[in-house]
């Protein structure tokens, strides 16, 4: 496990840099473990420090100019949106990057969500893979935000995989989370349909999406 000794200095600013830091850190080793396989994170020896709001964080020290600088450089200079209504984040798309794919493997996550269960992405058997999430921060820092997914066929379950994707603040620009490379099934057994049911969490438990969609495995592309 990796930790991150960060000086004092700038207050709650660096203190929620080590937050971050120390929860990459502690998580990078398992980010890929199926959820089963992952650890007790409350036998970890840590002690995140109180969480504060971005504009708590923006308004301390507001007379160091240096530290100012630096809280930008952090945090970048969104203004805090008022706006309550819509979720802090919101995941906008899931794709699927393959090289060899004649067209884009990807799904709208803005709209309605029953109608992704009749979603299918298409796989050649055997072709390498990366998912790839892209998702927007509206307002407050969100720490430890992680996707999870599970894979059933034919009503039994087949694969359930845990992605750590990280701790991120506010901006105008979606963020895109990478999976690692992975490989679709392949031989005449494990062509088909297989049904996928996504979840975009938090640390905290917060709930931002809840999706189903299927994957259709074939010989090739147009088969």
């Amino acid at each position: 496990m990796l930790g991150v000794d960060v000086c004092e200095f700038g207050g709650q600013v660096l203190e929620l840099l080590w937050l971050t830091m120390c929860y990459r850190g502690l998580m990078a080793d398992k980010k890929d473990l199926p959820i089963e396989e992952e650890g007790d994170e409350r036998n970890l020896n840590y002690n995140p420090p109180a969480q504060k709001s971005l504009e708590e964080i923006q308004k301390l020290d507001k007379d160091d100019e240096s530290l100012v600088k630096y809280k930008q450089t952090l945090l970048g200079t969104v203004p805090i949106t008022t706006d309550l209504s819509g979720s802090n984040v919101q995941v906008t798309r899931l794709t699927l990057l393959c090289d060899e794919a004649p067209a884009p493997l990807t799904m709208d996550l803005t709209g309605d969500l029953q109608a992704l269960k009749e979603k299918t992405l298409v796989l050649k058997e055997g072709v390498t893979y990366r998912l790839k999430i892209d998702f927007k921060v509206n307002r407050e820092i969100v720490a430890g935000l992680k996707y999870h997914h599970v894979i059933h066929r034919k009503g039994i379950k087949v694969n359930k995989v845990s992605h750590m994707v990280g701790s991120y603040g506010p901006k105008a620009e979606e963020h895109e989370f990478l999976g690692p490379v992975d490989e679709a099934p392949k031989g005449m057994m494990s062509r088909g349909y297989y049904g996928v049911h996504s979840r975009f969490i938090d640390d905290d438990k917060n709930l931002y999406l809840d999706w189903e969609w299927n994957l259709n495995v074939k010989k090739d592309w147009d088969q």
